[in-house]
């Protein structure tokens, strides 16, 4: 399971500051790595790297675990992409489509797992509204 660095009331507190617009960077990156966290909690395993730079990175989804080089699955997306995948804004196949999503290898297919939550519901048991 992965260690949670960010309190969950953060990094809702976080996302919510994202969601209505303009959030400082520290808000950004925040909400960024609190996603991820959630992702990892929610999705264990280390089968797929997902990187949204500069902000963080995590390994996701069960299946063989990586342990040199770059890993055979890779998802790499920008912040405000990961973000919107996140809490719903943007489908998985919307940001493929449009080349907002660099994904490679078998298992590099987050929509099953995605949006992690939306506005009202999360997670963690609290509404982000």
């Amino acid at each position: 399971m992965a260690t949670r660095r960010i309190a969950p009331q953060d990094g809702r507190t976080a996302v919510t500051s994202w969601l209505a617009g303009n959030a400082p960077r520290g808000d950004v990156a925040t909400a960024v790595r609190f996603t991820l966290e959630e992702l990892a909690a929610a999705v264990p395993g280390r089968a797929v790297e997902v990187r949204v730079p500069p902000f963080g990175a995590t390994q996701a989804v069960a299946g063989p675990r990586h342990t040199r080089g770059t890993p055979p699955n890779v998802v790499q997306t920008d912040p405000d992409t990961w973000l919107s995948l996140a809490t719903g804004r943007l489908t998985w196949d919307d940001a493929v489509a449009s080349s907002r999503i660099q994904a490679s290898g078998s298992r590099s297919d987050l929509s099953a797992y995605l949006p992690l939550f939306q506005p009202g519901a999360s997670p963690v048991g609290e509404g982000l509204d």
